[in-house]
């Protein structure tokens, strides 16, 4: 029940530990925030949806991709 795709795009902010802002390669833009609280790192992430997938479906995705992220992190 999963899927892959691959994306390019250019990094157009880096603020270490804060920030990461980068537009894709069809100039959707998305920007991720990191914030501590409590101990924790929270992060949120907004993107501009594309026109082919329903925003939930873009939404769910997106979702997928910051639980495998934070697999990953909490890993190492």
């Amino acid at each position: 029940g999963s899927f892959g795709f691959d994306f390019g795009g250019k990094y157009t902010k880096v603020l270490e530990h804060e920030q990461i802002d980068y537009t894709m390669s069809d100039g959707r833009k998305v920007s991720i925030t990191f914030h501590e609280h409590d101990g924790h790192t929270h992060i949120s992430e907004t993107f501009d949806p594309e026109s082919e997938n329903a925003p939930e479906m873009q939404r769910a995705g997106w979702q997928s991709i910051i639980d495998n992220f934070k697999k990953y992190a909490e890993s190492r």
